[in-house]
């Protein structure tokens, strides 16, 4: 039997190392993010011992990045994504048009051409869609308003690159490459007579226009019907499958076809299939498989940092990482105030986009493949996205920070703040009960509490469940268990109940384990749906765990009529 397997050895070695590492940078209290990038460094090309098959790391973080902007689309609507045009637009070109000029006065100071300083600059400008994105759905920032800011500049950020990845093989001449004909217009220049570039462009809007129209058109009809009709033959393998098919295969048929990048076209896969009722559970099919994708797309950029750029080039590494970081973000961070929207906004978009990802190195692979950026430009953009990657969970947390300590000293809310940013206030009250998810159990248990008069809060990531408690006059406070900021908000040192109602114990223990620390003589109760996980939420400081099932069964026999004398 044959062992030259490059894929399996991929998959085997590098999520396996993937995993050792990342829990080392865990128990080092550092992002998992770092462990996943050494990884990419150990497997890769620069280092001895093991080195991964590189085109095949590129192509399976693509199915990470196709994955993860499929699940965003199933969270983002059309209403959401026009919501934000009047941010998102000029922000993205703007930000973009800084970015690229700090990378041109960099190349002129390193003495490159003016195409290539063109290039580089392009390439320090747009944020990658893995980092981004992680680093708002873990911190249940996609939803909000300041998510849908970020995602609606990203996808303007994607339709930019994907306009200058058409444009740059006609344009190449030009900018001092190789000069190449019909690259990206099939031809039609030379056979209609026109100019190359004016061509390349129109065929290019027409085509993503055509994707834009037939995605919202037809797709939005034919993709839910399919999904449907598939969940009622009561497969859930054949409705995985189908939510796999449709990912997969719009993201692919948009860019054979379009033009359009992967990632754009899995966006509005979901986008269509976010009308659907079996939204949310085919969210769930694909996440396993997308954690496991995004972990790849991390390692793939470790395997192409070499190492000794950092020797023979320091200050052009220092000078790009701090456009990436600095440049990037205080053009962000003015624009997005210039726009009078509230410092918190402002400050979450400018964290957002300083980094660069997987549009950075196709944009520097082509540059360099077309003779127009010198070799160690890809070196350069390389390290700037490995430094700037490590650094970008740590601004997440200083920006948390911020916002918490703005919270806790309860500064005045802006004129101009939304009611999403509004509601970040600490809670008032005091002797009061926490609940966690307001779904089926958690709304009996609320209403439980109302009857009782026991002040309580609701704690959720489900905002659209959040209607009912409004108009009653209870306090709402949407996000993820384990973030600090929201943590801060809910008063727990002066709770007297905390009430888990959520299926996921993982992500009750965030809580669960905060609050027994703040607060040692609160009454934790929590749902779990066997008995790991109710030992798991014992362990961190529940004191009573109820089991679905066993309440269940306990309830059945209860109601049995009582045994009869023999």
């Amino acid at each position: 039997m044959p062992h030259d397997t490059p894929l399996i050895a991929i998959l085997a070695i590098g999520l396996g190392l993937a995993f050792v590492m990342g829990l080392v940078a865990q128990r080092l209290r550092l992002p998992p993010i770092i462990g996943y990038l050494v990884t990419g460094i150990i497997i890769g090309p620069f280092t001895p011992g093991f080195v991964a098959d590189q085109a095949l790391a590129t192509e399976l973080a693509e199915i990470g990045v196709i994955l993860l902007m499929f699940g965003v689309g199933l969270h983002f609507s059309l209403k959401d994504l026009l919501s934000v045009r009047a941010i998102a637009i000029p922000g993205a070109i703007g930000q973009i048009s800084a970015a690229t000029l700090l990378g041109m006065i960099l190349a002129w100071a390193m003495g490159w051409s003016v195409g290539a300083g063109l290039v580089f600059g392009l390439s320090l400008s747009v944020a990658s869609t893995v980092v981004l994105l992680r680093a708002l759905q873990e911190r249940r920032l996609v939803e909000t308003e300041r998510g849908r800011i970020a995602v609606g500049w990203l996808i303007v950020e994607d339709l930019v690159m994907v306009l200058t990845l058409v444009l740059l093989p006609p344009l190449a001449g030009l900018l001092g490459g190789i000069e190449t004909r019909g690259t990206g217009d099939f031809g039609l220049a030379s056979r209609l007579g026109v100019g190359t570039v004016w061509t390349t462009l129109g065929v290019t809007a027409v085509k993503v226009g055509i994707f834009v129209a037939l995605m919202l058109v037809v797709g939005r009809r034919v993709i839910p019907w399919v999904l449907h009709y598939v969940a009622h033959t009561g497969s859930r393998e054949l409705f995985r499958l189908a939510v796999l098919a449709i990912a997969l295969g719009v993201a692919y048929g948009s860019a054979s076809l379009f033009g359009v990048s992967f990632a754009l076209g899995a966006f509005f896969a979901g986008m269509v299939l976010a009308e659907s009722q079996l939204s949310t559970q085919a969210a769930k099919e694909t996440l396993p498989l997308r954690d496991a994708f995004a972990v790849l797309f991390f390692v793939s950029v470790g395997m192409l940092f070499n190492p000794a750029v950092l020797v023979e080039n320091p200050l052009a590494v220092i000078a790009t990482f701090l456009i990436i970081v600095a440049g990037k973000s205080a053009a962000a961070y003015a624009i997005v105030r210039a726009f009078r929207h509230p410092r918190e906004v402002a400050l979450t978009i400018a964290a957002s986009l300083a980094q660069i990802g997987e549009f950075s190195f196709i944009l520097a692979v082509l540059g360099v493949k077309l003779e127009i950026v010198p070799p160690e430009m890809r070196d350069l953009v390389v390290a700037g996205a490995i430094l700037s990657i490590l650094l970008n969970p740590l601004l997440f947390v200083l920006l948390e920070r911020v916002i918490d300590r703005q919270a806790v000293s309860a500064a005045p809310v802006e004129p101009e703040a939304p009611p999403q940013e509004a509601e970040e206030q600490p809670t008032a009250l005091s002797g009061h009960a926490v609940l966690v998810g307001y779904g089926r159990v958690g709304s009996r248990i609320g209403d439980g509490l109302m009857a009782e008069n026991i002040p309580f809060l609701v704690v959720g990531e489900n905002e659209a469940s959040f209607g009912p408690l409004a108009e009653r006059g209870i306090e709402t406070y949407a996000g993820a268990c384990g973030e600090a900021a929201l943590l801060a908000r809910l008063n727990l040192p002066g709770a007297r109940w905390l009430i888990t109602a959520i299926p996921d114990a993982f992500e009750a223990g965030h809580i669960v384990e905060a609050a027994r620390k703040a607060n040692p003589s609160i009454r934790i109760l929590s749902r779990a749906q066997g008995p790991d996980a109710a030992a798991y939420l014992k362990a961190l400081g529940a004191d009573q765990v109820f089991i679905g099932e066993e309440e269940l069964a306990d309830g059945m026999l209860a109601a049995l009529p009582a045994p009869q004398p023999a």
